[in-house]
């Protein structure tokens, strides 16, 4: 199935805020960094102009048309992490045995979860930052694709199948996620 004619999709590109195109990666520069990305697509083709991206297709059939969408939310998320840059919020919960959670390099260890005697360890991806104060963890980072992977490393690591999540709550969990507040 085809879809008739051209689809194209803009994104606009702040202030202070610098897209460029080699080959099929591209590269956002902004006040936070920078991010770059390939997007190899055989009909899907970004271009970059004065002040604005733009992601097309030609006669498109529908996973095309999808691949347009995707890339634009690629492009987009980049764009917001460079400027604003995205953040986790998580929450450490425990009844009775106290959990200890520190940094060690880019891995989260995570002592005496359920009264266990092993280290339970957690990856921290690309250029994302985690602070621990208290029971709180915070993720920050550009990449929003580091940062949520990071906090799902978290959530997965203090994970215990074959019990009720209802009763034994113990665990790391996210409470919040920046791009998600509602404004």
């Amino acid at each position: 199935m085809t879809i008739a004619g051209r689809i194209e999709s803009t994104i606009a590109i702040p202030d202070g805020v610098s897209v460029t195109m080699d080959g099929n990666t591209v590269t956002v520069k902004g006040p936070r960094g920078e991010l770059s990305r390939n997007f190899a697509h055989p009909r899907v083709k970004v271009a970059i102009g004065e002040g604005h991206a733009a992601v097309s297709c030609e006669y498109p059939n529908i996973k095309e048309k999808a691949m347009v969408g995707t890339f634009h939310a690629h492009i987009r998320n980049m764009v917001k992490g460079v400027t604003v840059g995205y953040t986790y919020h998580l929450k450490i919960v425990f009844s009775h045995f106290p959990m200890k959670v520190a940094v060690k390099g880019n891995q989260v260890e995570i002592d005496n979860y359920m009264g266990g005697h092993a280290p339970r360890f957690a990856d921290i991806l690309g250029d994302c930052k985690v602070k621990i104060n208290g029971a709180d963890v915070t993720v920050e980072g550009n990449d929003i694709e580091a940062c949520g992977q990071t906090a799902a490393n978290l959530e997965r690591a203090t994970s215990r199948g074959g019990f009720d999540k209802r009763v034994f709550q113990d665990g790391i969990y996210i409470v919040q996620k920046s791009h998600k507040v509602k404004e």
